[in-house]
């Protein structure tokens, strides 16, 4: 045995393998460890979170009661309700709202001190902010079963069955992870809660103006337009294909690429703001 050890010591390559593999174990654990804290955060601020869960259901709510007739017009999807229909708004918006939850934590953690003490510990820099989104995606995953849930006593029905409704709520967790880090890029470049909240208004009016709460067969005009060009329009009928229609490859494969997509440059950005932080003076 003592002989086994010696020559790993004196072995560069293997000297440098042991030291990789426990760098990997660290960061594992150092991300783990972010990721907890980060969590335990949404379970320990119930006031914070419960409002993306009730306003949701409140515009489905809304949306059904008021718009129960327009399933009718020419150019709507085919659906047996617009409860239906609503759900995948309702699953955005929620994540949408949620998300702003966990970039306000993270910009109060630089405004109150608690980043910079971080970053004199032996913390990977990239898990302090990974870990952050670890609550987001995690609440995001909940939310959009929370939703599925509720909604089903009422008439929600998803065509997809319950393969499609899992695969949603990987959706869910991928897009909390996109929007969760662009509004952390927000919060490390300002540190200022007050910003990360004050971008809330600027989420409702991109939700407004896609095909969140109306089809876009049904618009004209600028309204269509913009609609047209909205990003989150394209998300939300990713969401509504699975619900509303027979589960499809080409519909599972739709959703996971764009909300992995916008995962992927947001996460991206995100860790480009944290390395232009730690470099400013």
């Amino acid at each position: 045995m003592s002989t086994d050890v010696t020559s790993h010591r004196d072995d560069p390559a293997m000297t440098i393998t042991i030291a990789r593999s426990e760098r990997r174990q660290s960061l594992w654990a150092q991300t783990a460890a972010m990721s907890s804290r980060s969590i335990t955060a949404f379970l320990r601020q119930p006031a914070l979170v419960v409002p993306s869960l009730v306003f949701p259901l409140f515009f489905a709510a809304l949306g059904t009661s008021s718009f129960s007739q327009a399933i009718d017009l020419p150019g709507f999807p085919p659906v047996q309700s617009f409860l239906d229909f609503a759900l995948a708004g309702t699953i955005i918006q929620g994540v949408l709202f949620g998300s702003i939850t966990g970039a306000t934590a993270l910009a109060t953690d630089i405004d109150n001190g608690f980043f910079d003490r971080l970053l004199t510990t032996p913390t990977s820099r990239s898990s302090i902010l990974i870990g952050r989104l670890a609550g987001a995606m995690a609440f995001g995953g909940v939310q959009t079963i929370i939703f599925i849930a509720v909604l089903l006593p009422f008439g929600l029905r998803i065509q997809s069955g319950v393969l499609g409704a899992a695969v949603m709520v990987l959706g869910g967790v991928l897009t909390a992870l996109a929007v969760g880090a662009l509004l952390s890029i927000m919060a490390l470049r300002t540190g200022s809660p007050e910003a990360v909240q004050g971008s809330f208004p600027l989420l409702f009016v991109l939700l407004f103006f896609s095909s969140a709460f109306f089809p876009r067969q049904t618009m004209t005009g600028v309204y269509r337009r913009l609609a047209d060009a909205n990003p989150i329009s394209y998300l939300v009928e990713a969401f509504r294909d699975l619900t509303i229609e027979a589960l499809s490859l080409g519909a599972v494969v739709r959703l996971m690429v764009i909300s992995g997509l916008a995962a992927l440059v947001t996460v991206t950005m995100a860790l480009r703001a944290l390395n232009r932080r730690l470099v400013k003076p």
